[in-house]
C-alpha cells in the first residue's frame, strides 16, 4: 500500500487561520478544495439558484398550472434510499405547495424483481390503472434511460416529467420535461446533485412561481427547509459527491436533525439503529439509516420505506422502522453467505494478473449483489461486477442475469459498460449508472463473453499505478491534538464522498491490546513522539491480528460516547512497519 499525503501547499490555510479557523481544520479544508473563508460557509443562502438548472423554471410554471387545474399527479419512485427520500420530498412538498388547491399526490414504487428498473412500460401500464388515473407522472431518481416507458405513457395520455441525476445515454426519452444536471446543455455547476436534491430544487422553483402568482408571500409560504432531513439522508446514502452545494444541503439537514426538527420517520430510524440524533453526522446517515431503508428495496419493494418516511405519527413510524430493521438483519445474513461463497470461489484465483472481477452464482440474491460488489472492490481494489439470476427470461428464452458493479478511482464503470455495449450490440440488454457504480442485465449465455470483454477493457484502461492501492492521508497530528475537543470538532463537519473524512498517520506504543467479540482489535496506545504521554483508546474493526509493541498507524479520530462520557478514540485503517 502506497501512502500519499494530501497537498496543502498554498496560502489559503493561513487566511483561514487568520479568520479564526482551527489550524488543523484549515489544513483539512484547503486540501479538499476550499480556497477562501467565504467558500467555507455552508449557509443555505449560498445554494446555486434553481434557475441555473435546465428546464427548472419551465417545470415550475407547468406544475403551478397543473396544481391550479387539479391535475392528478403520480410519483414513480426508485427503490433505493435516494429514490425513497426523493419520493417523500416530492409527495410532502407538492401537497404542501398545493394545499390551497386541495392537492393530493400519490406514489408508485416498482418491484425491481418483476418490473425492472425505472419507468418501464410495465410500470406505466400499472400507473394507468391507479385511481384516479394520473395525468402527470413524475419520476424521481430514475427515468433518464426510460425511452420505451415514456413512449408508453405518451400513448396512454399521461405526460412525464423526468427528474434524475444519472448519466444519460446518447438518446433521451421524449418526456414533457427532463430535469437532470447531467443532461446535455445543462449549465448547473453541481453535477453531483442526488435525485432527492433534484426534486427539492424543483420545489424551490415551484414555490417561487406560486409566490409570484400571489398564492402566498415570504411570510406565508411553505417552509421547504423542513424537508432537508430527507435531502441530507438521500444525498449521503447515495454516496453523492459532496461538493459545496451538496454540503450545504447536507449540513442544513443534519443541523435540523440535531435540533430535533426531523420527521417522525427519520427519528424512528435513528432509534432502531441505536444512534443519537443529537450527535448525528454523515456516518450515521450513510451507515445507520441508509442501509435500513435500502433493505426494503433490496429484499421486497420500497413502499415500506416510503411509508416510514412520510408517516406523520411517531408510533406508526416506529412500527415501519422496526420492520425495516428486521429486513436489514435478513439482508446482512444473505450478504454474509454470499460473501463467503465469493471468497471461496476466489481462493484459487490470483488477482495479480487480473484487472477486474466479474462473478456469478446461481444462489445469489439480486437485491444484495451491489453490496457484495462493494465489499469485493474494497478487498481486492479492482472494478467488480457481480451477477445474480433475475426473475425474467429474455426474448430468446434465456435466463436474464442482473448485474451490479462498483469501481475504483480511475475506471469509469458506466463508460466501460457503454463501450462494451457499442462493440457488442447483442451482449447487454440494458445498463445504467455512473463512474463508481452501475447496473446491467445480460443473458446467461453471454456471461463468459461479458467477463472476457470486461477484463479486456479493464486491462486496456487501467495501469499498474492505478491498480496499486493508495491510502491518501492528512499527515501527522501533534500528539497534544489527539484529544476529545478536536475529535468532537471533526465529528461536526460534513465529510463524505469527494470531501473525505480525515485520516492521520502516527507512530504509537501499544500499551494493551485484546480482542473484542473475537473479531475486533481493541487497544490502548501512547504516541511515540511529542509530549503527550496519556493513553489513547483505539479500535480496529474486523481485524484480529495483534500488533507489535511499536507501530505506525493510519487512523481516523472520533468520539466514543461509552456510558455517555465523550472521549477521543482512534479508529485504525491500516498499520505499517514503524
Amino acid at each position: 500500500m502506497q501512502l500519499v499525503e494530501r497537498n496543502t501547499a498554498n496560502g489559503a490555510a493561513e487566511e483561514l487561520i487568520a479568520r479564526g479557523i482551527n489550524p488543523i481544520l484549515a489544513k483539512l479544508w484547503v486540501s479538499r478544495g476550499i480556497q477562501s473563508f467565504e467558500q467555507s460557509s455552508l449557509e443555505l443562502k449560498h445554494l446555486i439558484p434553481p434557475q441555473a438548472l435546465k428546464n427548472c423554471p419551465a417545470v415550475a410554471t407547468y406544475l403551478a398550472n397543473a396544481l391550479a387545474s387539479h391535475k392528478n399527479i403520480l410519483i414513480i419512485a426508485d427503490y433505493d434510499c435516494d429514490g425513497a427520500t426523493a419520493c417523500a420530498v416530492g409527495l410532502l412538498g407538492l401537497e404542501e405547495l398545493g394545499k390551497s388547491y386541495g392537492t393530493k399526490v400519490n406514489f408508485l414504487v416498482p418491484n425491481r424483481f418483476t418490473m425492472g428498473y425505472g419507468l418501464t412500460p410495465e410500470v406505466v401500464d400499472l400507473a394507468a390503472q391507479q385511481t384516479p388515473k394520473p395525468d402527470i407522472l413524475i419520476t424521481v431518481d430514475n427515468g433518464i434511460a426510460s425511452l420505451t416507458g415514456v413512449m408508453r405513457a405518451n400513448e396512454l395520455g399521461m405526460e412525464v416529467i423526468v427528474t434524475d441525476h444519472h448519466l444519460p445515454a446518447d438518446e433521451l426519452p421524449l418526456a414533457r420535461f427532463i430535469i437532470n444536471p447531467n443532461q446535455p446543455e445543462c449549465s448547473f455547476s453541481s453535477k453531483a446533485l442526488a435525485g432527492v436534491g433534484v426534486i427539492f430544487y424543483i420545489l424551490l422553483a415551484l414555490r417561487s412561481e406560486l409566490r409570484n402568482r400571489g398564492i402566498f408571500d415570504l411570510e406565508t409560504q411553505p417552509r421547504l427547509e423542513t424537508l432537508l432531513d430527507f435531502v441530507a439522508l438521500g444525498t449521503v446514502a447515495d454516496v453523492a459527491n459532496l461538493d459545496r452545494n451538496n454540503r450545504i444541503l447536507v449540513s442544513a439537514g443534519i443541523r435540523r436533525i440535531r435540533n430535533g426538527q426531523m420527521h417522525p420517520g427519520i427519528q424512528a430510524l435513528f432509534e432502531v439503529s441505536g444512534r443519537d440524533y443529537q450527535k448525528s453526522n454523515t456516518f450515521d446517515l450513510g451507515f445507520g439509516l441508509g442501509p435500513r431503508l435500502n433493505a426494503a428495496g433490496r429484499l421486497a419493494d420500497m413502499t415500506l420505506g416510503i411509508k416510514c418516511l412520510i408517516s406523520k405519527d411517531l408510533f406508526k413510524a416506529r412500527k415501519y422502522a422496526k420492520e425495516l430493521d428486521t429486513m436489514n438483519r435478513e439482508r446482512r445474513e444473505i450478504e454474509g453467505s454470499m460473501q463467503e461463497t465469493a471468497l471461496i470461489n476466489l481462493a484459487d484465483i490470483s488477482t495479480v494478473n487480473t484487472s477486474s472481477l466479474c462473478m456469478y452464482d446461481v444462489s445469489w440474491h439480486q437485491g444484495v449483489i451491489g453490496i457484495l460488489a462493494s465489499r469485493l472492490k474494497d478487498k481486492y481494489h479492482r472494478p467488480v461486477i457481480v451477477f445474480a439470476p433475475g426473475e425474467e427470461k429474455s426474448p430468446s428464452g434465456s435466463l436474464v442475469l442482473k448485474g451490479s458493479g462498483r469501481s475504483i478511482t480511475g475506471f469509469h464503470l458506466r463508460d466501460a459498460i457503454d463501450y462494451i455495449s457499442k462493440k457488442n450490440p447483442e451482449m447487454i440488454l440494458k445498463f445504467g449508472g455512473h463512474a463508481m457504480a452501475a447496473g446491467l442485465s445480460i443473458e446467461e449465455s453471454q456471461l463468459v463473453s461479458f467477463q472476457q470483454a470486461f477484463e479486456s477493457i479493464a486491462q486496456h484502461w487501467l495501469d499498474e499505478d492505478t491498480l496499486h492501492r493508495k491510502l491518501v492521508h492528512d499527515g501527522e497530528l501533534p500528539s497534544d491534538m489527539i484529544n476529545t475537543q478536536l475529535a468532537e470538532q471533526l465529528s461536526n463537519e460534513i465529510w463524505g464522498q469527494g470531501f473525505p473524512e480525515p485520516i492521520f498517520i502516527g507512530s504509537f506504543k501499544v500499551i494493551k491490546q485484546s480482542l473484542l467479540k473475537e473479531k475486533h482489535l481493541k487497544l490502548e496506545l501512547q504516541p511515540l513522539h511529542g509530549e503527550l504521554k496519556k493513553n489513547i483508546l483505539g479500535i480496529w474493526f474486523g481485524h484480529t491480528e495483534l500488533l507489535p509493541s511499536e507501530t505506525r498507524l493510519a487512523y481516523r479520530l472520533l468520539v466514543d460516547h461509552y456510558l455517555g462520557y465523550p472521549r477521543a478514540q482512534v479508529h485504525i485503517e491500516a498499520a505499517f512497519d514503524n
